[in-house]
């Protein structure tokens, strides 16, 4: 990747809007962006200039499909549209280049035009992350803050989004640099010891080499512990709602939603293919899939639903099995709460209003008691869903966990180097050996914040990214 170049990119999602955004990055900018614009004011930095997109070029610019000119009545380059122009000089931008961004109307035949002037002019168009890329390699963020600009434009609730927010401020690298200093300080100590010994260097005693370790490991082990709800952030649950026909998995899903999204009908069965909607609770992304009522199908297109039922149930994070608290239970009741014990799920007794005092079935399930009908037992079962799915781990109160199994396995790759390292100092393994496992412990770390990292990692993770970003 050239980092010379001027790049340009349509950065706001494709299709129609009120607005849309063409970005140039690179030391021909604005050189490239000035030719089509008519300005009101002169560009200066930091600052948003009214004006308007022109034809650029000669007078008798001519086109060659209509053959008629691009002027206006007094001989000046014809309008194409209204446009507010802002500017961010080197190295106050986004990449630390020169950028300029065209805010257009969002017609997507206006937006393309502006990025074939530029290109005609010697820009070319950006690969998919490569302005986030330009800042990274640029120095104004670390890998672990572009990886959360990704994470920020996938977010689908505000808490994943306040999450990303505090990655792309730099929370994980602020957990990170302190674990990495003292790291690096036992490493110079042990290096001093062996390369100067003759000069009467102290070397550290293995009692002391010991408690620096234990000293690394604690912390890296508590962020180790916080992949567990990270996961959960970035990632979210899918949860399956079962049962056999008419307890109210329709209503109760409904409820979750907050509007009618499945439709409930007194018949048993109406539900015959899966329904599924993603919504928040307690910020974490939940998909919910309603399913078919599950018994003896009375026809094929029945079957196939059940089966499609019991395929979600298998593919859940969590599943609630719904009774109908205003019946006894049924052998298709119990049959299910046997099929999920083990794994999370929760027992949900519906109809409550109906029959308040209905007797839970003896099992390991936790179990909830709700009413669609009423709402009750809404919140408590909200909650519990998110104890099942370890969102109550109390992570959620620490700033800078991890969400990426990329993260994770690295911090597990520097944690295995300070075992080695511990063993190396219990065995009286020497120095020189000993500094191979210390350095094994530090390279992963360096891979995180993108210090050390490898090309191919920096290709996999950039072309995740959406152009223009």
């Amino acid at each position: 990747m050239n980092l010379d170049d001027t790049i340009i990119a349509i950065a706001t999602p494709p299709g129609r809007g009120g607005i849309g955004v063409v970005r140039f990055a690179g030391p021909e900018a604005l050189a490239i962006a000035r030719p089509m614009l008519r300005l009101k004011h002169e560009l200066t930095p930091g600052s948003a200039v009214f004006g308007e997109l022109v034809e650029p070029g000669c007078q008798e610019r001519q086109s060659t499909k209509t053959g008629t000119k691009a002027l206006a009545q007094d001989g000046s380059p014809s309008r194409i549209d209204e446009v507010v122009v802002t500017y961010f000089r080197k190295p106050h931008s986004y990449t630390t280049d020169d950028i300029v961004e065209i805010s257009a109307h969002g017609s997507p035949v206006v937006l393309r035009h502006i990025v074939e002037l530029a290109q005609a002019r010697g820009a070319r168009l950006a690969e998919p992350g490569e302005f986030t890329m330009r800042a990274f390699l640029n120095g104004r963020i670390d890998l672990t803050q572009a990886e959360a600009v990704r994470d920020l434009i996938d977010s689908q609730t505000l808490y994943q989004a306040r999450v990303a927010a505090q990655q792309l401020e730099g929370a994980l690298s602020r957990r990170l640099q302190p674990v990495k200093h003292k790291l690096v300080e036992l490493i110079a100590t042990l290096e001093a010891g062996i390369d100067f010994a003759e000069d009467d260097v102290s070397v550290l005693p293995n009692a002391a080499i010991l408690e620096r370790i234990a000293g690394l490991r604690l912390p890296l082990e508590q962020l180790a512990r916080s992949f567990a709800f990270g996961k959960l952030v970035h990632e979210g649950l899918t949860l399956a709602i079962v049962g056999r026909p008419n307890v109210g998995k329709s209503s109760l899903f409904n409820r979750l939603v907050e509007r009618e999204r499945a439709i409930v009908t007194a018949a048993p069965g109406t539900t015959r293919d899966l329904v599924s909607e993603t919504i928040a609770i307690g910020g974490i992304p939940v998909r919910l899939v309603d399913t078919a009522g599950i018994r003896e199908a009375l026809d094929e297109a029945e079957s196939i639903g059940i089966r499609r039922s019991l395929e979600a149930l298998a593919d859940a994070d969590i599943v609630l099995v719904v009774l109908d608290a205003s019946q006894p239970l049924e052998s298709v009741d119990l049959q299910l709460i046997e099929l999920v014990t083990g794994r999370p799920a929760v027992l949900v007794a519906n109809k409550t209003d109906l029959n308040s005092q209905f007797p839970m079935p003896a099992c390991q399930l936790p179990a909830v008691r709700t009413s669609a009908s009423t709402g009750e037992g809404l919140s408590e079962l909200r909650s519990e869903i998110l104890r099942q799915g370890g969102g109550e781990s109390g992570s959620e109160g620490e700033s800078g966990f991890l969400t990426s199994i990329r993260h994770q396995k690295l911090v597990n790759d520097s944690l295995s180097g300070l075992q080695a390292a511990q063993v190396a100092v219990d065995t009286s393994v020497p120095h020189e050996m000993l500094l191979l496992d210390l350095y094994s412990a530090l390279r992963p770390l360096d891979e995180i914040t993108g210090a050390t990292t490898t090309d191919d990692i920096l290709n996999l993770i950039f072309s995740s990214f959406c152009i223009g970003k």
